[in-house]
């Protein structure tokens, strides 16, 4: 790769080049990479601030919701002007003024078994910043059958979780083969989460993401981190490959992401 940056670039990203680890082959390789955020809201805001701040060239956002008011608790790239707008305007605005290299393109849609596998293939990497299983287990079939790495993060109150599933190891299913029955979760709109957490969790995820792009260290591949703001503590927990997933084992049941039902959504 020829690290061609100009002299603009060179400022703006003068905190990675001068990194070993990252150098100008680094920063090319983020300005060359792709990555689809599913979600703009909690998780997704960190997750589209340090993408874009840290060159990643090209962002897809998806999601169809419109900002409310309550959001602004914890989803920092809308405003509150921006309240009744549709999120991957004000978001993909916001990222717009944060880094001019980036091509942002805006999705106002749900990710659905319909869309789900022509989105991803446009991308290199994908962000699950949702906040359902529905949406979830979707994510997790579509990227596994089309071999695109990603990375999940969910919060709830104090309590926050984060893993990368690269293709290489275990799947979202094989950490949960089904979703909890309906009513033993409580609605995320009325469980609440502490304003900050997302911003832990996303920023966790950012981290993931970018050094895929750079291919450097070790990705949360087969280990979930749990963190718990109260204790303020993190906690490592290893996700075994299930031989019998029905998405990534050897014979798999699913095969197409129209093949299974992925019904159910609530607001975070």
């Amino acid at each position: 790769m020829r690290p061609d940056l100009d002299p603009g670039q060179l400022d703006r990203y003068s905190r990675h080049i001068i990194m070993d680890d990252v150098g100008p082959a680094g920063q090319a390789a983020l300005l060359e990479t792709a990555v689809l955020v599913v979600g703009a809201g909690g998780l997704g805001s960190p997750v589209l601030q340090y993408l874009a701040a840290a060159g990643v060239g090209r962002i897809g956002i998806v999601d169809d919701d419109r900002v409310e008011r309550s959001n602004l608790q914890r989803q920092v790239v809308h405003a509150d002007s921006d309240v009744g707008r549709p999120k991957v305007d004000s978001a993909r605005e916001f990222v717009g003024e944060l880094n001019p290299d980036v091509a942002v393109e805006g999705h106002e849609t749900r990710f659905t078994a319909t869309n789900a596998a022509e989105l991803v293939a446009d991308y290199d990497i994908v962000v699950d910043a949702s906040d359902n299983f529905a949406t979830r287990f979707l994510v997790n079939d579509t990227c596994t059958l089309a071999g695109v790495p990603f990375s999940h993060g969910a919060v709830f109150r104090f309590e926050g979780q984060v893993t990368t599933f690269t293709g290489e190891g275990p799947c979202y299913r094989c950490l949960f083969p089904k979703a909890p029955p309906a009513g033993t979760v409580p609605d995320c709109s009325t469980a609440g989460v502490l304003g900050v957490l997302p911003g832990t969790i996303g920023s966790l995820q950012a981290t993931e993401v970018l050094k895929l792009a750079m291919d450097y260290g070790d990705p949360l591949d087969g280990r979930l981190l749990a963190f718990d703001a109260g204790r303020m503590a993190v906690d490592e927990v290893p996700i075994a490959a299930n031989p019998d997933c029905p998405i990534c084992a050897d014979d798999p049941a699913i095969d197409s992401v129209t093949e299974a039902s992925y019904e159910g959504r609530c607001e975070l």
